[in-house]
């Protein structure tokens, strides 16, 4: 499933920040953000949480799209969001931002990346409100410093193609801190990720993701899983933290939902796709899992001819 992961929408931001500083940086759905530390320590805090110290060559992930402050220390008082400070403006999507006071200096890099994969939406809904690494952890180490080497050479130096080679480094960077995580023992909560760990719910994930249109119901799920259909419900809604039938709409409403955004698909042609035996089904249980008419989604995000 990792090998499935896109992101897209990549913005880079190389930051130099002198105490005493404080940034805002805005809730932006269906984003993660991630923070590296090249030089000095900074602050990291999302709501009420305990902040989590970042030194030089750790790697933080905000996966949820959630608000959170960067800090020089707790006694820095709000600051600024950093997309209303001047900035210096390299392309598009890459700026070089210098703010805060007169004291010691940190460096990041840092970068927002959108997806609107449906499987990227389900692994993110699966982690933690922040995901940090240490430079020094050694699932890490090496991998994530060949990475963040790479793109900084590729936003220092642009050159034909940097934006797009960059983007597909900032994937490389989110799916190795999610490796990082895991190998270091951390124990997902209930949800997609803990699922596909499992040996019997993980078949039946597999299933529904390769064949979301197939008329699946609760026994074929668990002659995938060879399980009973008791044990089976009872097993994957303790895992994945809903019922079996529940997932399965979800999945098929975010692939309707991200095919929309990204093409011209009627609402017919995506109800005989995804099992629906009739478009008003179709768009009933759209409505209902989205909150959106599936019409309205595409009015909204797929451009004219």
């Amino acid at each position: 499933m990792l090998h499935m992961l896109r992101m897209s929408g990549t913005f880079y931001c190389q930051a130099e920040l002198s105490e005493p500083w404080a940034l805002q940086m805005p809730a932006i759905a269906d984003s993660v953000s991630f923070h590296v530390v090249t030089a000095g320590t900074c602050l990291l805090r999302v709501a009420d949480r305990p902040p989590v110290e970042l030194r030089a060559g750790d790697l933080a992930l905000v996966p949820r799209g959630l608000g959170h402050d960067l800090l020089s220390d707790l006694d820095s008082g709000p600051g600024p969001r950093v997309d209303l400070l001047p900035q210096e403006y390299l392309s598009p999507r890459y700026s070089v931002l210098r703010y805060g006071g007169s004291g010691r200096t940190a460096q990041l890099i840092c970068g927002i990346v959108s997806f609107d994969d449906p499987a990227a939406r389900e692994l993110m809904r699966t982690l933690p409100t922040v995901l940090s690494i240490s430079g020094d952890s050694p699932a890490a180490a090496s991998s994530v410093r060949d990475t963040l080497r790479l793109m900084a050479g590729e936003l220092v130096r642009p050159q034909p193609g940097g934006e797009a080679v960059a983007t597909r480094l900032a994937d490389i960077l989110v799916v190795q801190a999610i490796r990082a995580w895991i190998a270091e023992g951390e124990q997902p909560a209930a949800g997609w990720l803990r699922g596909i760990r499992d040996e019997r719910i993980g078949l039946a994930l597999e299933a529904i993701h390769a064949e979301p249109g197939r008329e699946w119901n609760l026994e074929r799920l668990a002659q995938v899983a060879a399980m009973s259909r008791s044990s089976f419900s009872v097993r994957f809604t303790e895992t994945v933290g809903e019922s079996p039938m529940a997932y399965l709409a979800r999945w098929r409403m975010s692939i309707a939902e991200s095919r929309l955004r990204r093409e011209h698909v009627t609402a017919a042609g995506l109800a005989t796709q995804l099992g629906y035996r009739s478009e008003a089904a179709f768009n009933r249980a759209f409505t209902r899992i989205v909150g959106r008419t599936p019409g309205s989604v595409a009015r909204d995000e797929v451009p004219g001819p």
